[in-house]
């Protein structure tokens, strides 16, 4: 199997919008990549693991939610119960049998949710300085008192990104974040689940990684610390350890 022959198209979601996908044919179990915050389907993790699924004959999907990428729809409308449902629907139309979800900080708080809708799918959970609960933990209780009245009176704030211009939060993204907190209370995933961590990810502590494992129920759940690792995880040696983590989690 090359490269060549992936596959790429559009899939309509519930709200109307188009989600952009691009899929490997290969065997099981698959790969599924999971984007983070702002991010997308052609980031330097995405990319690798396609490469490195196409070398060795592994299914492989990738996608953008909407708002996200070149998916269709607004960034600022979007919230995490909407980008879970685009995944969701993603990876019940283009996928067949056991997968391994594989979610980069943001997208490793929807694999958690894909792998308690879909327990009988997963595989096994890669997670890449996984970050769930993050509006409510890591967003919410960082703003100002004044910073969360604007956003409380106005419906949004704009927060300055170091990867790009100044990101929108919404109101509805923090409220809708709530509903699908899972660090409060045991996480029904019992497969395999690995976790690889930067201890320098200035945005995600590397503390969440082993309070993930300490809540899933999986009895088969690991912590990679990367002593000089930042959030992006995108150096060469970083890229390689991703795949082979999700290598040995596929099995």
């Amino acid at each position: 199997m090359s490269i060549q022959q992936e596959e790429i198209g559009r899939l309509r979601n519930a709200r109307g919008e188009e989600l952009a996908w691009a899929r490997l044919p290969g065997r099981g179990p698959g790969v599924v990549f999971l984007a983070g915050f702002r991010s997308d389907m052609e980031g330097s993790k995405a990319l690798h693991l396609r490469e490195r699924c196409a070398a060795t004959g592994r299914a492989f999907l990738r996608f953008d939610y909407a708002g996200h990428g070149i998916s269709g729809g607004a960034f600022e409308e979007g919230c995490i119960g909407d980008w879970a449902e685009d995944a969701a629907h993603v990876i019940a139309s283009l996928t067949e049998g056991p997968q391994v979800l594989v979610g980069s900080s943001m997208g490793g708080w929807i694999a958690l949710l894909m792998a308690r809708r879909f327990p009988e799918r997963l595989h096994a959970l890669v997670g890449i300085a996984a970050a769930p609960d993050f509006t409510e933990t890591l967003m919410w209780p960082n703003f100002s008192a004044d910073q969360q009245a604007t956003l409380l009176r106005e419906g949004a704030l704009m927060l300055p990104s170091p990867y790009g211009p100044p990101v929108p939060i919404t109101r509805r993204l923090i409220e809708d974040g709530r509903n699908h907190l899972l660090l409060g209370a045991p996480i029904p995933v019992r497969r395999p689940v690995r976790l690889v961590q930067g201890m320098r990810d200035a945005e995600v502590p590397w503390r969440v990684a082993p309070e993930i494992a300490a809540r899933v129920e999986a009895e088969d759940a690991r912590v990679t610390l990367v002593k000089d690792g930042d959030h992006r995880l995108a150096r060469a040696e970083d890229l390689d350890l991703i795949w082979r983590t999700v290598e040995e989690a596929a099995g």
